[in-house]
């Protein structure tokens, strides 16, 4: 009997064989994320109800030496969430009760397996506002969002997951369940350890509740369709907006190919042949101030040399704009057999320059890259689009020179979807040795056999073979 088979059967004792998986087939739904990344078929899938189960599971599988790698809804584009080599599973998906909202504080409580679109609708509903937005919302859990420390369009006004994130309560590997952080807006006693869960990829804990920061919910929203010639000129106004000192809470970039995308899916959002836009929203409680912010904003990207400038008031013409943009992924992987999405950063002011060195990759080294992003923060998913095998060699190529010129430009090679499995090998070429050295020491801290979510981040990093 392997490990794994002895783990699955005391989990099944344990927390009952409803929740434990182990027929092969069933198991394979679990092997992977929306990554390009490799994967092996996990023997076991755990389907954890509570934390206490959660707790179970890695005390269990610490005791027998079996790797685990935790998993929400499997969004990750970096095989955060790819099993690869094998492992229990553990899907905390069904942790998803809303457990409070203190609506005089401005908090909220959640399991870690709530949806994050779930948790912005029932906020709202009460007036609040979690702003944090991954384009999936509608499918992610909230723990994900942590375990990445997600963003999304509004986080050039609003900030990113780790800027909402109060405390959390995390199960470790030895099947402790410790609570960190706190409730309150402020607080400095002892180390930030949230702050250094937040973004660990799945390496250090797995979440099961988590305390979020909520705000007011902005009674006015106006948005700003830009339309430019090319994809640089649209990366300029980016920065000629912000350097005003307006705050837009999203200002979203889209390139030509991502222009016709949305015009496959819904004609009437931008007009015929537009070689790029730039989808821009303001908000807050005051009609006019907002206003006045809105038609600023209008009158830069004119100045800028947009194409056409139409505003947006009518909340169902917004939303219909945003119900293509928050699809654009999915509806280029329909495009090609194979898809990597990129998610480099650079300064607000470097972004027209990226997209310029962007067009020259994908011309010299022929391949397809559609890109769009948060520009008004300076993240931009390059994508990849290929067909054949015997393409890779180009693909590879022009992912590292696009990892070349971020890096020129004084960004860094990820903004929201994390190292994982695919951008470990690159990590080196932004941090020190002596800094990864320093990491990889507090790994063995929280994980000292390497069982939790092995082979993710550090390259070469000592790791579980396997069970």
């Amino acid at each position: 009997m392997t490990p794994a088979q002895r783990v699955s059967l005391e989990l099944e004792r344990r927390i009952g064989p409803s929740r434990v998986i182990t027929d092969p087939d069933l198991c394979a739904a679990y092997a992977r994320d929306e990554s390009e990344a490799a994967f092996v078929v996990p023997p076991c899938v755990v389907r954890a109800e509570t934390a206490a189960e959660v707790a179970a599971t890695l005390r269990a599988c610490s005791e027998h030496g079996v790797p685990v790698v935790p998993r929400g809804a499997g969004t990750g584009r970096t095989g955060g969430a790819t099993v690869t080599v094998p492992s229990v599973v553990l899907d905390t998906s069904l942790l998803a009760a809303l457990k409070d909202i203190d609506r005089a504080n401005g908090v909220a409580v959640l399991g870690a397996g709530m949806r994050t679109g779930a948790l912005h609708d029932a906020v709202e509903r009460e007036g609040l506002f979690y702003p944090p937005d991954p384009q999936s919302a509608e499918w992610c859990c909230v723990g994900g969002n942590v375990a990445e420390n997600a963003g999304g369009p509004r986080a050039v006004k609003y900030g990113v997951t780790r800027d909402w994130v109060l405390g959390l309560e995390c199960a470790h590997m030895d099947g402790a369940l410790l609570q960190h952080g706190r409730r309150t807006t402020k607080g400095v006693t002892g180390y930030d350890t949230v702050g250094m869960l937040v973004g660990s990829e799945g390496t250090l804990g797995v979440f099961t509740e988590v305390t979020v920061r909520l705000t007011a919910l902005p009674t006015v929203v106006r948005g700003v369709l830009a339309v430019f010639a090319d994809a640089v000129a649209a990366g300029r106004a980016v920065a000629a907006v912000l350097a005003t000192g307006a705050r837009p809470r999203c200002i979203e970039l889209l390139d030509a190919i991502c222009c016709d995308v949305m015009r496959a899916d819904d004609p009437s959002v931008l007009p015929e042949g537009a070689g790029a836009a730039l989808v821009i929203e303001v908000d807050g409680f005051d009609e006019a101030a907002v206003a006045r912010e809105s038609a600023r904003v209008g009158e830069c990207c004119v100045a800028a040399a947009a194409v056409s400038v139409h505003e947006a008031t009518d909340a169902a013409e917004r939303a219909a704009l945003w119900a293509v943009r928050r699809v654009m992924s999915r509806a280029l992987r329909r495009r090609s057999a194979h898809k990597l999405s990129e998610d480099v950063v650079v300064g607000r002011a470097q972004v027209a320059e990226l997209i310029a060195r962007v067009q020259v990759i994908s011309a010299e080294e022929d391949v397809v890259m559609p890109t769009y992003g948060h520009a008004g923060d300076g993240n931009l998913h390059v994508n990849l689009l290929w067909n054949h095998d015997d393409e890779r060699p180009r693909v590879q190529r022009a992912i590292e020179r696009l990892f070349r010129a971020t890096l020129d430009l004084r960004g860094t090679l990820s903004g929201e979807h994390g190292i994982g499995v695919l951008k470990a090998p690159y990590l080196a070429w932004e941090q020190a040795p002596a800094l990864i050295d320093l990491q990889q020491r507090v790994k063995v801290a929280f994980d000292p056999q390497g069982l939790l979510n092995p082979g993710k981040i550090f390259l070469g990093a000592v790791s579980h073979r396997g069970c």
